[in-house]
């Protein structure tokens, strides 16, 4: 078996090498290549690998090239993960929203198009390079924002799932405070990528006894705590949302706190430069406890367990996945890309079936999709009254002055990413 992994140089790499190494029955990889542009980083990168996979004793072969087309060649599953424009474009989209008096963030608001803008053009050019190689490869998208990312190669036709860590953070945290193993916990995880809420905590399985309203009773102090919103929110709902909400339910609050401290891309820039100094460690060979502040905690068993599924070798066969929704949410376009528990298999992802959904998520997830669509047109025939039209229905933004400040902004900040700029 073959992996192939873009934006191989990523410091996010070591957590996806000892994920693949710890679980290694699961996805016995033979093969697995990290694939970047920068040479240096992949270095670094590619060297502490090697030994995380040498002290495990992993037999499998750990190769890197710069080399695109090479490195996809024969894989059977590619994961993307990078990020075009660097830690530099991302302070640029946590920055100059505020100046509108918006939200400034790498894959919500003005900053989440900004990334969209710069980032489907790239990951279609690879997937189209992934499917003259190999037509059968699965591609599994972490590249933000993923919602709109899988939506771009699926309408494209390629075989993608999107994936994102929130549900599985939640499902290790539940665990915890259940004091039960993860594979216990089930989540009626309903929404779209960054926009989603846990309606309910089973044990045992889908059908499994919900223990949710027990968890908040119990343990709400700790859970509102850990998504930063005040518990009054999360009691009234009577469901825990991604924490990626509280851009919505106390946007004015965050636009103030972000004016006041370091855009989280410089805290980010700054772990990394210390990371890469500790990967070209030669003793190194595990990796640091300070990759856990870099984000994507568990990406890596997420990523196995899609991979293991999709290419036939075990995994569990219920994951949360971005994937179309195909009459799942009645309310949504069958084409709009999902997040939600799904059956997965060689054959792909397969929704399953959610409850009728309270129109307080319901009209959120309606408006949200229809920002996404105005937004994948822009990306993929560019313009600024495209760019417009997007910011103006997006429910962070969706006033005139501010779509027409902000459309400005983003253009200017991002014109050497866009061709059409």
């Amino acid at each position: 078996m073959k992996l192939a992994v873009v934006g191989g140089g990523s410091t996010y790499t070591p957590e996806l090498i000892d994920g693949f190494a710890r679980l290694r029955d699961t996805l016995p990889i033979e093969e697995l290549v990290l694939v970047d542009p920068a040479a240096d980083r992949l270095e670094l990168v590619g060297g502490l690998a090697r030994r995380i996979f040498a002290k495990q004793d992993h037999a499998g072969k750990i190769t890197t090239t710069t080399d695109l087309d090479a490195g996809v060649a024969d894989a059977d599953a590619v994961l993307l993960q990078l990020r075009v424009g660097g830690q530099a474009a991302r302070d640029q989209d946590e920055t100059w929203p505020l100046e509108c008096g918006c939200v400034g963030q790498e894959t919500t608001g003005a900053g989440g198009l900004a990334k969209a803008l710069r980032t489907v053009p790239v990951v279609l050019d690879i997937a189209e390079r992934v499917r003259r190689t190999n037509p059968d490869a699965w591609i599994i998208d972490f590249t933000n924002p993923v919602g709109i990312v899988t939506r771009a190669l699926l309408q494209a036709g390629h075989k993608a799932v999107g994936l994102c860590n929130v549900a599985i953070g939640f499902q290790r945290k539940f665990a915890r405070l259940l004091e039960v193993e993860p594979g216990q916990v089930h989540l009626d995880h309903v929404g779209l990528n960054h926009l989603s809420w846990e309606l309910g905590v089973r044990l045992g399985g889908p059908d499994g006894e919900n223990v949710l309203p027990k968890l908040l009773a119990e343990h709400g102090d700790t859970i509102a705590g850990d998504l930063r919103m005040d518990r009054r929110i999360v009691d009234r709902l009577g469901v825990v949302p991604s924490y990626y909400l509280r851009y919505f339910y106390a946007h004015d609050e965050v636009v103030r706190e972000l004016g006041t401290k370091p855009s989280r891309a410089a805290e980010v820039a700054a772990m990394e430069k210390e990371l890469l100094a500790m990967y070209g460690d030669p003793a190194l060979d595990e990796k640091p406890e300070l990759l856990a502040k870099r984000g994507g905690a568990f990406y890596s068993e997420a990523a196995v367990d899609l991979a293991a599924s999709l290419l036939g070798n075990g995994g569990s066969p219920v994951q949360v996945v971005n994937t179309y929704n195909n009459g799942t949410l009645p309310f949504l376009p069958d084409d709009a890309v999902i997040e939600v528990q799904a059956r997965v298999g060689h054959d792909g992802a397969t929704p399953l079936a959610v409850p009728a959904l309270d129109p307080l998520y319901a009209g959120l997830i309606a408006n949200v999709t229809a920002y996404e669509d105005l937004a994948l047109e822009a990306a993929l025939r560019g313009g600024r009254d495209r760019v417009f039209k997007a910011l103006l229905a997006h429910p962070l933004i969706g006033q005139f002055e501010y779509a027409e400040g902000l459309t400005d902004r983003l253009i200017a900040h991002n014109r050497e990413h866009l061709a059409w700029a």
